[in-house]
């Protein structure tokens, strides 16, 4: 049955041209994409700090398929190309730990969370962690290895499963993301540290993909940010989103977790290599990262950031979890309302992404917005304010009121 509505809830946005689209462009600026002959203001990106257009990155990515090919067609269980030394060794003095880099975040995970967790572990996963922590989880289960849910960020549930489950367990792990990817929202860090502290037992495993880059010390994200690596964490990120180049990063507090992963991760043992072009961009990346530079980019986009929540607020519209980070969502409650505000935006000249269920409550539907250094300051003002403009008539459309809103998002008026 979920199948089924989630194919039907595809069919009903690929019609409008909000999933499933195809761009048309020849050549792309950060800004715009161009959709069935129309050029349309991007606000679904999320290479938050635009470095897929540095001039540095695209030279090194040239320079590296020119001299390397486009291919190193060998398990790196036998050779690593010469990029993966320097990168790692790039990526260690980031983040002051061990580093293994694989080619996506999705197989860091499916390599990391059978390994890492024991058959005598716990494992408590965030329920709004992301879709492919919850897919490597389902791997434990063959172990029948104890799995639960807890409410999203509900700190004081999660201490209680803590205790109720730390005399039984070796370990108990508590899988969540840095940074949420719907609503923009992050994890507890600085609680959860302080939980890992008083219970023996505690682990967490995070994933901050979308913190990398726009936040924390040289880039290295959001979790980052918070205070120094705790030798109770497991961190993934990668650089497919705000770093601009490719793969997943898999962080170890120590050597021997390290070792581990690298020596049984089938991904690692059995998967191709990425590719020398980006691979050079990646490098490329590194070294700005490991600049002051990162910092400007970083204010860059946080001016922007604050601009789009001082103008939501003005133009009273419903902003999900105003914070800092560049992944902007604002409530609209029915389905009906959200593909109605899509339609109107597009013809407008905006796209968007739309947040509907089933990757969201039937009735917290609301549009996904993210931020780039890309965009204009007047970018984001048209935006907002033509949703200002078109919410009031899908609302009516719909029979809705932004009372609605506020009630299905529980904010307050």
């Amino acid at each position: 049955m979920m199948l089924e509505i989630v194919s039907e809830v595809a069919d009903i946005t690929t019609k409008l041209g909000v999933v499933h689209a195809e761009t048309e462009d020849y050549t792309l600026d950060g800004r715009h994409i161009r959709i069935k002959g129309k050029d349309h203001l991007y606000f679904g990106s999320c290479s938050y700090l635009g470095l897929e257009h540095d001039a540095r990155l695209k030279a090194a990515a040239i320079d590296s398929i020119n001299r390397y090919g486009t291919h190193f067609a060998s398990s790196r269980v036998y050779v690593s190309s010469v990029f993966y030394t320097e990168a790692e060794a790039m990526f260690r003095k980031m983040f002051g730990k061990p580093v293994l880099m694989l080619q996506s975040v999705t197989l860091g995970h499916l390599s990391n969370i059978p390994i890492l967790v024991g058959d005598q572990d716990a494992v408590i996963m965030d329920a709004n962690c992301h879709d492919s922590i919850q897919n490597a989880v389902q791997l434990l289960k063959t172990r029948d290895i104890h799995v639960e849910l807890v409410r999203h960020n509900r700190l004081d549930m999660l201490e209680g499963r803590i205790k109720a489950l730390k005399e039984s367990y070796q370990r108990v792990w508590y899988l969540c993301d840095g940074v949420y990817s719907m609503h923009g929202d992050y994890a507890p860090i600085k609680e959860l540290y302080a939980l890992m502290d008083q219970y023996e037992q505690f682990y967490i495993y995070v994933d901050d993909i979308h913190g990398m880059s726009w936040a924390g010390p040289n880039g290295t994200g959001y979790v980052m940010s918070q205070g120094d690596y705790h030798p109770k964490m497991y961190l993934v990120t990668g650089l497919t989103k705000a770093f601009g180049s490719f793969g997943g990063l898999m962080i170890y507090p120590e050597e021997d977790s390290f070792k581990l992963v690298k020596n049984c991760s089938k991904a690692f043992i059995f998967s191709v290599q990425i590719p020398p072009v980006m691979m050079g961009a990646t490098l490329a990346s590194a070294k700005i990262h490991l600049t002051p530079e990162i910092y400007t980019m970083q204010d860059a986009l946080k001016s922007r950031v604050e601009f789009f929540n001082s103008t939501a607020k003005k133009l009273e519209l419903p902003l999900i979890n105003e914070t800092n980070s560049p992944i902007c969502f604002i409530g609209v409650g029915k389905p009906d309302v959200g593909y109605n505000m899509v339609r109107r935006l597009m013809n407008a000249g905006h796209f968007i992404n739309l947040s509907v269920f089933p990757s969201v409550s039937y009735n917290n539907t609301g549009l996904r917005i993210t931020l780039n250094t890309n965009l204009t300051f007047e970018d984001i003002e048209k935006l907002l304010g033509d949703i200002a403009f078109f919410l009031p008539q899908a609302l009516s459309d719909s029979n809705s009121t932004m009372k609605d809103i506020i009630k299905s998002f529980r904010l307050v008026a």
